[in-house]
């Protein structure tokens, strides 16, 4: 690794609210160390409207997301990225495509928001809860050394990210 922007893909099934989340948030809270990409292995449409709501209101800039392939991500043109992450469970057991260059890989899987049950406050409720654990999670990846990791040390440390953090405030 080296002190390079370094290229991070986050990968849901349908990149519509988690990998869309994540996205936004390291765009957001990391400044200009990472170039930030999310992608679906069976990508919807568009973005959650109510993922999209909650990342309005939280004055992320909507203009850049829309949902994509991971396909868009592969071929000669595609970045080499640094770190690849899957946000969901049915993600981390589809079969991801190996990507160029090695990158480290982490699953921090997450409860699917727009699967959630109950009235309209209990749906944004998970969608605000998904939302506080990827930017806890984030906010400590961002501020790894990463450049003074050592390849083992830093894929202990992401993995170590999946388990820490947990906590959903918003």
């Amino acid at each position: 690794m080296s002190d390079a922007i370094y290229n991070v893909l986050f990968i849901c099934s349908g990149n519509s609210a988690r990998s869309i989340f994540a996205e936004s948030i390291l765009r957001t809270e990391a400044g200009t160390r990472f170039n930030a990409y999310s992608a679906g292995t069976h990508p919807s449409d568009s973005p959650n409207l109510m993922a999209l709501e909650v990342l309005r209101n939280k004055s992320h800039d909507l203009s850049p997301l829309k949902s994509k392939s991971i396909a868009t991500f592969q071929g000669p043109d595609a970045p080499v990225f640094d770190f690849v992450f899957t946000v969901c469970d049915q993600a981390a057991n589809e079969d991801c495509p190996a990507w160029q260059g090695q990158p480290i890989s982490g699953h921090w899987g997450l409860p699917d928001p727009v699967k959630a049950q109950g009235t309209k406050a209990q749906k944004r409720l998970a969608f605000q809860q998904t939302y506080g654990a990827l930017r806890n999670r984030i906010i400590a990846f961002a501020a790894l050394p990463i450049a003074s990791l050592d390849r083992i040390s830093l894929q202990a440390a992401v993995d170590d990210l999946a388990h820490d953090n947990m906590e959903t405030s918003a």
